[in-house]
């Protein structure tokens, strides 16, 4: 059974918010450390790394907090292997009044939608964070 990895991503950094962890690993993959990297540079997580394990790689991120809750209140999966969702670079909005993000693959890389706004490229809208 395939399963979508940005999906388990976005699941992971969720369920360990509630439970409260201070970080999460999970196997590596160059997508979900440009989504996470995204995250790191927006502020919706603390760090992100990219680590060996005996013979294989995992990407761990430090989860943040604001006076113990959660930055991440709501992270969705938009475009899935089912259905692929794309905007140009015009059609692109804001998340919930400035206060989100989304993430996007564009032929220049996976980047927020104020980075594709800025260069007026569209892509797969990949995830939308709050």
């Amino acid at each position: 059974m395939y399963t979508d990895p940005i999906a388990d991503l976005l699941n992971r950094i969720r369920t360990a918010q509630v439970a409260k962890k201070s970080e999460i690993e999970l196997p590596f993959s160059c997508v979900k450390h440009e989504i996470a990297k995204c995250l790191e540079k927006e502020g919706f997580v603390e760090k992100v790394a990219k680590k060996k394990k005996q013979s294989f790689y995992v990407l761990r991120i430090d989860l943040k907090y604001e006076e113990g809750r959660p930055v991440i209140t709501e992270a969705k999966r938009v475009s899935s292997p089912g259905q692929r969702i794309y905007k140009k670079g015009k059609e692109i909005k804001g998340v919930k009044g400035g206060l989100g993000i989304l993430i996007l693959s564009t032929s220049q890389g996976v980047m927020t939608h104020k980075e594709a706004r800025r260069k007026n490229v569209g892509g797969e809208i990949l995830c939308e964070i709050w």
